[in-house]
């Protein structure tokens, strides 16, 4: 359920980026669905593991998968220090889930 949220999340914010500020129908109807299911499945996940994971991995994964798709369908390609923060916020997210001791 939490990859399924982060990939509404995903999705969601590209239709974002095509909605123009909310002037064009079909992608502002793709963010709020998309906004909306992201955030049911994320509740959904907080039944069974802690808030500070679930966020951490969805934020996390949110930042690399969106600047992925912002480089392929954007030709927004991140420049080195943006490959370093991400590299980071990936780091922080493994050493999140490994060496964590928070309970649900």
């Amino acid at each position: 359920m939490l990859a399924s949220a982060i990939v509404a999340e995903v999705v969601a914010t590209s239709a974002l980026r095509v909605s123009n500020g909310f002037t064009r129908l079909v992608p502002s109807l793709i963010v709020l669905v998309g906004y909306g299911l992201s955030f049911y499945l994320l509740s959904l996940t907080l039944r069974v593991l802690p808030i500070a994971l679930v966020y951490a991995v969805w934020s996390g994964a949110g930042i690399v998968l969106i600047a992925t798709v912002a480089a392929v369908l954007f030709k927004q390609v991140p420049d080195v220090p943006a490959l370093i923060g991400m590299s980071l916020i990936i780091s922080g997210v493994v050493v999140l889930n490994l060496f964590s001791r928070v309970k649900a």
